[in-house]
């Protein structure tokens, strides 16, 4: 981490923050200096910072954010970290599987965004709002057409909620590529298979939940202080276009 990113005394909130991404988020932002709150679903036992709370559900989330606002006195950072999606095909996922995702990884983002600005816009510094996006919302997304639908909607939520509450609140979009996660793990066949992947990507690894989290952390930072409605990706260059691999072999 950065020596010079410091937020001491900052409150941060962050969703999804048990595991994962959100959880490596919640341990650089606590490093920083912040005051870290994160919530799930479930609450673990042994986490007095974690409060539980369905994202999906608005009237849930006011009261978790303002709940936070009212025990610390303000609200200085929200992380929109909670969604993901399993892998079925868009023919064969129900209405009501397609809405659920669709729910958490654009709806419930707009809920938390929403509620935290009310706060945000009456503190004389101001807020920070970091929405997690993915690679999945800027190409196509077969196995998780719902979801790459609701993250790309994501960017274009970002966006317009950045023109319309600034200068008060920033609003920015971390564009998250391929990450080794526990998930990506399973997905992927373990540890060769990781490596394969990352291998293709021109910083030649996938990335970490500490390189999300590092982004996150600037762009709640004041070296962002002239960023909102932007698109940060954390991608290690971008994946290499299949036609390439394709061309070479035709041609070996």
């Amino acid at each position: 981490m950065p020596a010079d990113i410091r937020l001491p005394g900052a409150v941060a909130l962050v969703t999804g923050g048990t595991r994962g991404i959100g959880r490596a988020i919640a341990a650089r932002l606590r490093a920083a200096g912040c005051t870290v709150v994160t919530c799930a679903r479930t609450a673990p036992s042994d986490d007095p910072d974690c409060i539980a709370c369905d994202v999906r559900n608005a009237a849930q989330v006011a009261d978790l954010v303002t709940g936070v606002a009212a025990r610390h006195g303000r609200l200085d950072i929200v992380v929109n970290n909670a969604g993901g999606s399993p892998e079925v095909a868009a023919a064969a996922a129900s209405p009501r599987f397609s809405e659920s995702i669709i729910a958490l990884n654009l709806l419930a983002p707009l809920h938390v965004a929403t509620a935290a600005n009310r706060i945000m816009q009456v503190q004389p510094e101001g807020g920070a709002i970091i929405n997690i996006a993915s690679i999945s919302g800027t190409r196509p997304s077969p196995g998780t057409a719902a979801y790459g639908a609701a993250k790309a909607g994501l960017l274009n939520l970002t966006q317009s909620l950045a023109m319309e509450w600034g200068p008060k609140v920033r609003v920015n979009a971390v564009v998250a590529g391929l990450i080794a996660t526990e998930a990506a793990d399973a997905h992927y066949g373990g540890a060769a298979g990781l490596a394969r992947v990352g291998a293709m990507l021109p910083l030649a690894r996938m990335g970490s939940g500490e390189d999300v989290a590092d982004a996150v952390l600037f762009l709640a930072s004041p070296l962002a202080a002239y960023i909102s409605g932007a698109r940060l990706a954390v991608d290690g260059g971008g994946e290499r276009p299949l036609f390439l691999s394709l061309a070479k072999g035709e041609e070996g």
